[in-house]
């Protein structure tokens, strides 16, 4: 195989001279692709705005093809190259020109690393950034959040408008749903909701262990259904049952809220109260288990 160049030399072709310029245009352009690609990261994340979003991302995804085109065109070996091909296998000699010609390219890559370096921190600074929107849908980072609630010892048991319940506020049969004071209105108190019910007027213990949590008839259960957390809204006086809507689970209050029919695969968590000295119900403490549907036994 015989290689021959033939033709004027390329206009476009790298000079001793145009070098140095090219490759300051061209460590230009990556560097404004990095710094634009940062500024939109920012600047999406602290909220975003249009106009600034679409210029830095045209500076950004500019840089990288201005800097692509230049090194391309100018400092890359240029053509026209004419193959004369008689037979396909090459003699030595051919074969040794054909290495010295792929090693002359490996140099002139080797020569510019740095270049290459900063090729690869602008693709690779946008590629992370698109990124970005994928984590910021997540919302924010859970925590502790999904085995914690916002009931702690002494919260005051309180209505959805705020009024503080006292021990004559239910009747025998009653029910009612309560929250922690100062998290009646907020926009994640759904973990915080409690049914609270009074089957009875004589203190109450639903479990060994619990002989203090129902003071005067009173039990309070989670009202997240433990089976896909639908809220436990209705009481069945009759047979002192809760019932989920969503899939007919029946908790009995008497057993601590135990399942007797129905998907859920748990007890309702039971919060433990008191009565103050003035008569308002209070929490001895948090819950003593996660509330909810129970996502940390699956694959169990």
């Amino acid at each position: 195989m015989t290689v021959s160049r033939t033709g004027p030399t390329s206009s476009t072709e790298e000079t001793p001279e145009r070098r140095p310029f090219v490759e300051r245009l061209i460590a230009i352009s990556f560097s404004l692709s990095v710094l634009a690609t940062i500024g939109l990261g920012v600047t999406y994340w602290l909220g975003g705005q249009p106009q600034v979003e679409g210029a830095l991302l045209f500076v950004a995804l500019g840089g990288i093809g201005v800097g692509i085109v230049a090194w391309g065109k100018y400092l890359v070996p240029q053509g026209p190259y004419v193959q004369e091909r008689h037979e396909l296998r090459s003699d030595d000699v051919e074969r040794e020109a054909m290495h010295a010609s792929l090693s002359r390219g490996l140099n002139q890559v080797q020569r510019r690393s740095f270049l290459l370096r900063l090729l690869g921190a602008s693709v690779g600074a946008f590629g992370l950034i698109n990124l970005f929107p994928f984590l910021r849908s997540l919302g924010p980072v859970p925590g502790k959040s999904l085995f914690l609630t916002d009931w702690k010892a002494g919260s005051r048991l309180v209505t959805a408008s705020g009024r503080v319940v006292t021990v004559n506020d239910l009747e025998v049969g009653g029910m009612l749903t309560v929250f922690p004071e100062g998290w009646e209105n907020s926009p994640m108190n759904a973990i915080d909701q409690v049914v609270l019910v009074r089957p009875a007027t004589t203190d109450l213990v639903t479990r060994p262990g619990r002989e203090t949590w129902g003071p005067q008839g009173y039990l309070a259960f989670s009202k997240v259904c433990t089976h896909a957390g639908c809220p436990v809204g209705l009481y069945q006086e009759l047979t002192q049952q809760l019932l989920c809507p969503c899939h007919q689970s029946l908790f009995d209050v008497l057993t601590g809220a135990t399942n007797v029919f129905g998907p859920a695969p748990r007890p309702l968590p039971q919060l433990p109260l008191y009565i103050d000295s003035e008569g308002v119900l209070r929490a001895q403490a948090g819950f003593d288990e996660p509330v909810g549907p129970g996502f940390w036994e699956r694959g169990a």
